[in-house]
């Protein structure tokens, strides 16, 4: 159920946030800095410990693992809006800077994939393949 979990997500957050707001004073920006990011890895952090000495619930379990599924994307989503209206506030070179950013990523993306090793699902096609005659058959072409 959706609703196991959300008071620990709940108390995560709230200690992220609170440390961020003092990592900001700390550092004299008035602004909370970090505090989501905390959060996550707090929430990340305790989750670990409670499911190494199984005081985590079935049901906690998979609530948790939906909150994180939708909190991650919405979160991102929230982030990459706000750092849009600051570049553009910032004028052309926070802009360039970011459209830099996107075509390094995009170009490094066949270099990294290359470093890649052969995953499970094809050890398992390759394992579960039928050779007959000149035709291979797998789990994908049998009707």
């Amino acid at each position: 159920m959706v609703i196991f979990g959300v008071a620990l997500l709940a108390i995560c957050m709230l200690i992220g946030v609170f440390l961020g707001e003092l990592l900001g004073l700390s550092i004299g920006i008035e602004a909370n800095v970090g505090g989501i990011g905390l959060a996550m890895i707090i929430l990340i952090l305790l989750v670990d410990y409670l499911k190494k000495r199984d005081k985590l619930s079935q049901p906690a379990q998979e609530g948790l693992g939906f909150w994180s599924a939708m909190y991650i994307p919405i979160v991102i989503a929230m982030s990459a809006n706000q750092n849009v209206a600051g570049a553009l506030d910032g004028g052309p070179l926070a802009i360039m800077a970011g459209i830099a950013a996107v075509v390094i990523s995009w170009m490094l993306v066949p270099l990294l994939s290359k470093g890649g090793s052969e995953t499970a699902i094809d050890k398992t096609v390759e394992e579960n393949t039928i050779i007959i005659g000149d035709e291979d058959y797998n789990a994908r072409n049998i009707k």
